[in-house]
């Protein structure tokens, strides 16, 4: 047990979003989860967690993108902290301070990416010496995609999506992001994916091999073409605004488009940083989407950043 004496300095660590370069949506399965197929592709849009030992449990979410996360114990990144604890078999609580950068519930995994993030600073925290691996099987306990986004890059994720196979991948791809101000309900996609394919016999998904010899390529022309998310149409149906974001972007000369996730996240991807910047501007004029951002992947997943010195 850890002395109120000789408390190590907190730990920070800096967590990336994730873009699913594929989504491939199966059958429902036994357990209300669906058979997935999808490729990450982590990014450089970040959170940073930070945990203190402190007398009690607590969490606090501050940046311009806080509103509408949870500060009590549904926030995920205190339930991974509670998790460690108990698998550790460690009584001191923590406080976690979340720095927002990743949208929230924009379909980037801002959520799962902070518990991620929480699993690898209590790691660190509580001096474990665990393996990224056992830190991974933890975190399927928490979310499909907390697995990943403590792994970061480039994965291929089956089973609901925490399984992980690594992908290989050459280059760096250059990404614009077209916000909403609004989140948009998982579940509430998912069940609209559902009743727009009520009819349809759906196959087991697997990997589609024209984008993981894109991804071999480092073409980013190439893996634009190969862009799939199979709850874009749900996400549309749901918020026709999207389908318009979409054809802009195209309109405005990105390789390639789609909804990330669950939405309502719109991920374009673009030649290089120039053509990134020339995006990012025409989209922010024309007034479509609530905010635009540009970032580069595949990202580090969730890393201990140095101590900082004041």
């Amino acid at each position: 047990m850890t002395s109120a004496h000789s408390d190590p300095p907190p730990v920070t660590v800096r967590v990336p979003a994730k873009v699913n370069l594929e989504l491939l949506v199966g059958p429902l399965r036994a357990d209300g989860y669906h058979s997935l197929s999808t490729v990450y592709h982590a990014v450089s849009v970040h959170d940073e967690v930070t945990v203190a030992f402190a007398d009690e449990w607590g969490v606090t979410v501050t940046g311009e993108l806080a509103a509408g996360v949870p500060t009590n114990r549904d926030n995920l990144a205190l339930r991974a902290a509670m998790l460690l604890a108990a698998h550790a078999d460690e009584e001191d609580p923590v406080h976690i301070t979340i720095r927002k950068g990743i949208p929230v519930a924009g379909g980037m995994a801002g959520g799962s990416a902070d518990a991620a993030a929480a699993l690898v600073a209590c790691e660190h925290l509580y001096s474990l010496g665990w393996e990224r691996e056992e830190l991974e099987s933890m975190a399927s306990e928490l979310g499909s995609d907390v697995p990943f986004l403590i792994a970061g890059g480039t994965a291929m994720g089956s089973g609901r999506g925490e399984l992980l196979a690594p992908v290989l991948s050459r280059g760096t791809y250059h990404w614009v992001f077209a916000l909403s101000e609004e989140g948009m309900s998982t579940p509430a996609v998912y069940a609209e994916c559902d009743r727009l394919r009520a009819d349809a016999v759906i196959p087991e998904p697997e990997p589609t091999p024209a984008l993981m010899a894109a991804l071999r390529s480092g073409d980013p022309r190439q893996v634009a073409q190969c862009l799939r998310n199979d709850l874009q149409p749900a996400a549309i149906s749901l918020r026709p605004q999207l389908g318009e974001i979409l054809q802009a972007g195209l309109d405005e000369g990105a390789l390639g488009g789609v909804v990330s996730g669950s939405g309502p996240t719109v991920a374009f991807l673009v030649a290089n940083a120039e053509a990134g910047i020339d995006l990012a501007v025409a989209l922010t004029a024309s007034g479509v989407a609530a905010d635009v951002r540009r970032a580069t992947g595949p990202a580090h997943g969730a890393h201990v950043l140095p101590a900082r010195v004041d």
